[in-house]
């Protein structure tokens, strides 16, 4: 038996925003049997940013209400590539580069689904049954049933068209990515696909060719699609990166501390979402301490998503450091960039002050700390021989305060 208030809290979380049957789901998902459902991702990189999990969250949820859970990694579709809002073509990766790209986003995956036990998420890769498809019975059996006028006036297409550049060899994503629902149906009795809205054209699409070869083979098979809101800007651009970057889930790409300040930079508009994506916390709870205080809301969700990703170890010291920062005054101080090897050995304090542009001189430097004017981790530096060592910096950062007013942060490469 399944959770059967599953409908009721996506509904509730705000989580369910489009849907080709919501009755049919409701009554699909109060049943109390488990279904299988899915969601496709591109692998045209090695991991996934915040905007990227957002359908993960999603199916993190089905899965702990006992649903089936497959994600399928397009390694057929991400050779021609997405154009949904694009202005041009996506570059072509190699089956070498998209394999590889594989292996590693399944590790970032597994934050939010269970792989193992008895209900484990199963991953897939289209391109085990593409790759063995031939063209012409492709054509015959899906190609016949899309109409060319119905696919251009597509959002997914507009972008592409409006530049003039869409190729005949984008054309075909839609039929494949199509073709990924009837294909799981037929083997796992896939019957429901989530994703997000960007994506709901080709999710629409699939359920549109299940219902056409219903009436060709004179079947009843019943698929539905749904998605998920995207989390937008206030300009209308898609949240997973920021003026530093994007705020990715892979470790070996971002410090625990740029994760956190990443999460701090959440639109507001956006808080309420992110709570109720990456956390169980209740919803009139988070809708009150967003409405009282919403930099308190911000600060508690930072910690939340933190600790949900990369563990309570890296949340605290995360929260730590920007804590101290902020008591500093260098919370948004700049950031300088040092190798690792080069910190190792340690580095004199004034040698540091020049290399980072905070003093234009030794021997500026010299007379800055004489005078008390050079801070480290908020304390005044009071020798000028003093050895910078890299048990110095706390989660690989450190903060140099000139004055009152120039922050740099020290950030170990």
């Amino acid at each position: 038996m399944t959770d059967k208030n599953l409908f009721n809290i996506l509904k509730e979380r705000g989580l369910l925003y489009q849907c080709t049957d919501e009755e049919g789901l409701k009554k699909m998902l109060e049943s109390g049997q488990p279904i299988t459902l899915y969601e496709g991702t591109d692998p045209t990189m090695d991991s996934v940013h915040i905007g990227h999990s957002i359908p993960f969250c999603v199916l993190r949820r089905f899965q702990q209400a006992g649903h089936k859970v497959i994600l399928l990694m397009g390694g057929a579709t991400a050779s021609i590539g997405d154009p949904s809002g694009r202005t041009e073509m996506r570059a072509m990766l190699t089956k070498e580069q998209l394999n590889q790209n594989i292996e590693k986003i399944k590790k970032s995956l597994s934050i939010f689904l269970d792989f193992e036990g008895e209900n484990k998420a199963e991953i897939v890769n289209n391109a085990d049954w593409f790759e063995n498809l031939n063209y012409v019975d492709f054509m015959r059996e899906v190609g016949v049933h899309f109409n060319v006028n119905k696919m251009l006036s597509s959002e997914i297409y507009a972008n592409r068209i409006k530049e003039g550049g869409l190729t005949f060899f984008e054309m075909g994503y839609m039929p494949m990515q199509a073709y990924d629902f009837i294909h799981l149906n037929k083997k796992y009795n896939c019957t429901l696909q989530y994703g997000g809205a960007d994506q709901w054209g080709n999710i629409v699409a699939g359920v549109e060719l299940r219902r056409k070869l219903n009436f060709a083979n004179n079947e009843n098979v019943q698929l539905i699609g749904a998605t998920n809101p995207l989390l937008l800007t206030p300009e209308g651009k898609k949240m997973g990166k920021t003026e530093k970057g994007a705020i990715w889930i892979d470790k070996d790409k971002i410090s625990a501390y740029d994760f956190y300040q990443g999460i701090y930079q959440t639109p507001d508009a956006c808080v309420e979402m992110m709570f109720a994506l990456f956390t169980d916390e209740p919803m009139d709870k988070i809708r009150e301490l967003i409405k009282n205080d919403i930099v308190k809301a911000k600060k508690e969700l930072c910690f939340k998503i933190t600790e949900f990703v990369r563990g309570k170890e890296d949340a605290l010291k995360a929260q730590q450091m920007s804590e101290n920062l902020f008591a500093q005054g260098g919370d948004d101080a700049p950031e300088f960039e040092i190798e690792k090897q080069n910190i190792e050995s340690g580095i004199g304090i004034c040698d540091l002050l020049v290399a980072t542009k905070l003093c234009s001189s030794k021997s500026e430097a010299r007379r800055m700390i004489e005078g008390g004017g050079i801070s480290m981790k908020g304390q005044k530096v009071t020798d000028f021989a003093l050895i910078v060592k890299l048990s110095d910096f706390e989660n690989n950062s450190l903060l140099l305060k000139k004055g009152k007013k120039n922050f740099v942060k020290v950030v170990v490469k």
